[in-house]
């Protein structure tokens, strides 16, 4: 103990000189957007890199669980394609597509803290932007929120601030998908009008509001829901297709509309 007291006495200037640089970069880290973004974006680099060296080690054990992923996936992609009515009469026109796709790597994941967060292993070099949606075969996973060069964090569907436009299946009927942090598994449905009829089972999919996931994108099933009693809604528990603690391969979605939609919009109530 007094070697511990000797070393503070000895270097006590330095040691308040580190002290007041820490507390002065907190501050201008916090006061100016610049210097936030530059400080979000650096640390985003760094751990993006050390997620991506340890990613890498555990990747190697579990390419066997993953290639049977891949294969199972694939042929549930080649079902589709065999099931189409027709095939395309000419190669598709790259202009008039409306969703680009880009594939990715979950290199970090949490799913056990009221705001979670998912790390990918692309970023602005590959094209990512903000307010893309990201899936996988199985459903959505969430909705990029921060992007570096090489990297990207995702907003998680278990995250309280998440908020994603859903509906029930062949229905018209919408809400808003949140979290109640109560279970990884499950997600919670707001917003359907207690006179809708509901049954356990019933599919849950991204509806057609939002300007980020397409319509119809899978997201799990009704496991529960009740009256509100407060309101003249339900309380509806969706059980989510993604198994949230394995996922590793993703899609990233971008809405090539978005930002024609989001200008339009924006004109509403200013003429």
């Amino acid at each position: 103990m007094q070697q511990i007291i000797n070393f503070i006495l000895k270097y006590k200037n330095f040691l308040l000189y580190v002290f007041l640089l820490t507390i002065a970069l907190v501050f201008t880290v916090r006061a100016r957007s610049y210097h936030h973004s530059k400080f979000f974006n650096s640390a985003n680099w760094l751990t993006g890199n050390v997620y991506e060296s340890t990613h890498s080690v555990s990747s190697f054990f579990s390419l066997g669980t993953e290639n049977e992923k891949l294969v199972e996936e694939n042929k549930w992609l080649r079902q589709q394609l065999y099931n189409l009515e027709k095939a395309p009469p000419e190669p598709l026109d790259s202009t008039k597509i409306t969703y680009s796709v880009t594939a990715a790597k979950i290199i970090k994941n949490s799913y056990s803290l009221p705001r979670n967060y998912i790390t990918l292993d692309k970023g602005r070099v590959d094209g990512l932007e903000i307010d893309m949606g990201v899936i996988t075969s199985k459903g959505i996973l969430g909705i990029v929120e921060h992007t570096s060069k090489n990297f990207s964090m995702v907003q998680s569907i278990l995250n309280v601030r998440s908020r994603i436009n859903a509906k029930i299946l062949n229905t018209n009927h919408y809400g808003s998908l949140v979290w109640d942090t109560k279970d990884y598994r499950t997600v919670q449905l707001k917003d359907i009008e207690r006179l809708v009829p509901l049954k356990v089972g019933d599919t849950i999919v991204t509806g057609a509001s939002s300007s980020i996931f397409p319509e119809n994108i899978p997201i799990g099933v009704i496991a529960h829901f009740e009256v509100n009693p407060n309101h003249s809604s339900y309380q509806i528990d969706v059980k989510l297709f993604n198994d949230m603690t394995t996922v590793k391969n993703v899609y990233i979605i971008k809405n090539n509309q978005r930002e024609e939609i989001i200008e339009l919009e924006s004109k509403v109530g200013n003429d």
